[in-house]
């Protein structure tokens, strides 16, 4: 039997290079509107020729287009900057998502991951609340994280990160398990390299994680509805890393100046904005004191680029990459077979630079086993 050509592996290889399909019509010169009736099934392409420029102009290979995936359940992503990122935006990094899930769902029959265990949260619980339940869950006191990735990895929470088209995007999060077993995976824009935007970013994620819904599409909530859970979200993250107790006695210790908590920064590794907020909501400073700082830091420059960013560094995302490099040193697979397992057994045939885009792998990890047929020369012998 003749393979179909897959409309749906069309649209995700368009979405994923971020164009439309105006454009990518214009790139391999054929109407928009054929285009999309490929993309809905509702017509074939009549000749080779047309997929394999596809492949050439997408980068991805012809096989991809005929491949059916064996389906996993969709959940909902929840973006950081839902409201100030483009749905193009949001549409590229959800494909990444469903690809990652493939990746992972492959590693997860080789690999015994950690476990993610939720505590068992009461009905109407707060955001300070559940903070505080998984501070306790997870044994941490009530001191500074140094290292929130490390720590989620841990718990069973995979992180990855990957280099964004905008800065608009900050994280997302999926649930991704195909197993009975919660999965959940944070990515978060390596665009930003200061460890404590990304402590923030993570402990937010973290915070839709304990307190939201993630059977429902985020896309059909209301306005209101989103700014509702976002909110909550950011209470849980501040709560989580900058607990009332011990901050507020940090706070409450020395002057109420930008340069005072810039040494705050070091030692809870959170931003200055997102402390002075913590402290405005603690009533440690008033509503005015707090617009004041903000006005101070407005001046200096210091909203897009604080103190200490460019010092403040976080350990990357190891989970992910950490059992590929096993799988391969483990010689369970060569970074070939890892390639051909993927296509053959999870449906997904893509370039190996791209699995090692997606979970932040060294580039060549998986293209080291990569043969060159060149007859021409060959290896010395000794005599």
């Amino acid at each position: 039997m003749k393979a179909q050509f897959n409309g749906e592996r069309l649209k995700k290889a368009r979405i994923y290079r971020g164009l439309t399909v105006a454009e990518l019509a214009e790139r391999v010169g054929c109407q928009r509107q054929t285009l999309s009736m490929y993309e809905i099934s509702k017509s074939q392409p009549t000749g080779k020729e047309l997929v394999e420029h596809l492949s050439r102009v997408l980068r991805f290979p012809v096989k991809f287009f005929y491949e059916h995936p064996v389906s996993s359940a969709e959940s909902t992503v929840y973006f950081r900057s839902l409201l100030t990122t483009s749905k193009k935006y949001r549409s590229e990094q959800i494909v990444k998502m469903s690809f990652l899930s493939q990746i992972y769902s492959l590693l997860q029959d080789y690999i015994s991951f950690p476990v993610y265990e939720q505590p068992a949260f009461p009905e109407g619980i707060t955001p300070e609340e559940a903070a505080y339940a998984l501070r306790d869950a997870w044994g941490l006191g009530r001191g500074p994280i140094d290292n929130i990735i490390s720590l989620v990895e841990q718990h069973g929470i995979l992180v990855t990160s990957f280099s964004t088209s905008t800065d608009d995007v900050d994280a997302f999060s999926q649930l991704v398990g195909t197993s009975g077993t919660p999965t959940y995976l944070i990515a978060y824009s390596n665009n930003k390299t200061s460890a404590a935007r990304i402590h923030f970013d993570i402990a937010h994620e973290l915070g839709h994680i304990c307190l939201h819904e993630w059977s429902e599409d985020i896309e059909d909530l209301s306005k209101e509805e989103f700014k509702r859970r976002e909110r909550e979200a950011n209470d849980f993250a501040a709560a989580f890393l900058l607990p009332e107790d011990t901050f507020r006695k940090d706070a409450e210790a020395g002057p109420q100046t930008i340069v005072y908590y810039k040494q705050l920064k070091k030692k809870w590794r959170v931003s200055i904005a997102a402390m002075i907020r913590r402290a405005e909501k603690l009533a440690v400073i008033s509503k005015e004191d707090y617009q004041s700082l903000i006005r101070i830091m407005q001046r200096r420059g210091q909203r897009k680029e604080e103190p200490l960013d460019d010092v403040l560094i976080t350990a990357s995302p190891a989970l992910l990459k950490a059992s590929v490099m096993m799988l391969l040193q483990e010689n369970v697979f060569t970074a070939k077979e890892f390639m051909d397992e993927l296509s053959v057994e999870y449906g997904l045939s893509i370039d190996s630079t791209e699995v090692e885009y997606l979970l932040d792998l060294p580039a060549g990890t998986l293209s080291a086993s990569k043969i060159l047929d060149f007859p021409a020369i060959q290896i010395k012998r000794n005599k």
